[in-house]
């Protein structure tokens, strides 16, 4: 190994080949050692969990994503929104959502709407089931009334008794305003959870915790559709419905971000969620600088993400923060950004992320 060559520039410009006379053992350099788990150390998930951030590979990206989050949560003045995509309600991540709300790990959620209906299926006490394919094919499904989403099924019942419940809010809402959007009718039916059903469900908590959910793609759902056949029911008897403007949700979120000093996002899967909650910078911005009121220039300090996608197919969901950074989302990390991205199905990293935080709370509770 001494006797290795390294080609490098002379003082004259010319090529030469050198020998390494001094090999650095790491520690002279400020290099973080790694360090093998030892499991008959680990006593609970956050023991385990920073273990894991000495290793390697995605055990180091799940270690180190808790510290951000750590970090994230025990900053008093950061504004901190957990965005979520994919099936995490079908896939029975409800509570993990509920245990984050519940313990003001989050300011505000923004979802996909498929999430939060499947969510509000579980809350309102119906079930989803397993799949399994050596007893029923896709078409069987379809006949039986079940609807598959990867390995687990949803069903067609469930959404038909969930459309009765959303049509009795819509039609409170009809009576109260002009115009709604997707937090306001999320409102409703936490309200509705929080005095007709016992349990834990994502939008009850969120009704209890005074946490606004924001669906940006709404009429991409059950819960738009919903709307939609509530709309066309009025329409037939020459009713006039609320209408349904997606700009009240986007002002709403845009004023809080506003007043916000610092700003969080905790990423679970990517698509509309993620991108956003993140323009809300940009959108900012282009008020300031086009010479319209109401703007700023304003980051997120911190991020963490889950997500299994890599960068190379081009999308938003695998998207790093080091690329947001040119859009003006993201400050950078030498300017006080941190950020942690765990390329993992968020049902196995997600629960040990959380649950470690938790237990190191309740060691250390955060300041009231």
């Amino acid at each position: 190994m001494n006797s290795e060559k390294n080609s490098e520039k002379c003082a004259e410009g010319k090529t030469r080949t050198c020998k390494r006379t001094k090999l650095h053992d790491g520690f002279s350099d400020n290099l973080t050692p790694t360090k093998s788990i030892d499991l008959q150390k680990c006593k609970s998930v956050n023991d385990l969990v920073l273990a894991m951030r000495d290793t390697a590979f995605g055990g180091r990206q799940l270690g180190e994503a808790a510290d951000v989050f750590e970090a994230m949560v025990r900053e008093e003045s950061c504004l901190k929104m957990l965005t979520l995509s994919g099936a995490m309600t079908v896939a029975k991540m409800g509570l993990v959502i509920c245990d984050m709300i519940e313990l003001g790990l989050v300011d505000i959620v923004i979802s996909t709407g498929a999430l939060m209906a499947h969510g509000f299926v579980e809350a309102a006490g119906m079930t989803h089931f397993k799949y399994d394919p050596s007893k029923m094919d896709d078409k069987e499904l379809y006949y039986a009334g079940y609807d598959r989403v990867y390995d687990t099924l949803e069903l067609e019942k469930n959404l038909d008794d969930t459309e009765v419940i959303v049509r009795e809010v819509l039609e409170a809402l009809n009576g109260d305003h002009d115009q709604i959007s997707s937090y306001l009718i999320n409102e409703r039916l936490g309200e509705y959870l929080h005095k007709n059903v016992k349990g834990r469900g994502v939008l009850k908590s969120a009704f209890e915790k005074k946490v606004p959910v924001f669906i940006p793609a709404f009429t991409d759902s059950e819960l738009g559709l919903d709307y939609g056949l509530y709309r066309r029911r009025l329409q037939l008897k020459g009713k006039k419905c609320v209408e349904y403007n997606p700009y009240l949700d986007l002002e709403k979120y845009t004023s809080m971000a506003f007043a916000a000093d610092n700003l969080g996002i905790f990423t679970i899967g990517g698509g509309v969620p993620r991108n956003w909650a993140q323009q809300v910078g940009p959108y900012l911005d282009i008020i300031e600088k086009r010479g319209v009121p109401g703007g700023a220039f304003k980051r997120f300090k911190y991020g963490v993400r889950i997500c299994p996608e890599p960068v190379h197919w081009g999308g938003l969901s695998g998207c790093t923060y080091s690329e947001g950074i040119s859009w003006g989302k993201f400050i950078p990390k030498e300017e006080g950004g941190m950020f942690a991205e765990v390329m993992s199905d968020a049902t196995i990293a997600w629960p040990f992320v959380v649950k470690a935080v938790m237990e190191r709370l309740e060691k250390n509770p955060l300041k009231k």
